[in-house]
């Protein structure tokens, strides 16, 4: 079952990160110790697309890894 575009959400919050309006549904996430940011597309109640939980899960270890 995939996680919903809320629940990925809280991981990011829960890492640290820091999140920005974007247009319509997307959000646009950084964190300090990180160059890039990651985009997230959809509503709260939304099912994630795998590559959306892949990529989170990329982002999140790429914070671990630099801390």
């Amino acid at each position: 079952m995939p996680k919903k575009i809320r629940e990925l959400k809280a991981l990011l919050l829960r890492a640290g990160c820091l999140v920005e309006k974007g247009k319509g549904s997307h959000t646009k996430w950084s964190h300090p110790c990180l160059p890039d940011k990651l985009t997230l597309l959809g509503s709260d109640g939304s099912d994630a697309k795998p590559y959306q939980e892949n990529s989170v899960e990329k982002y999140i270890k790429d914070i671990i890894d630099k801390k």
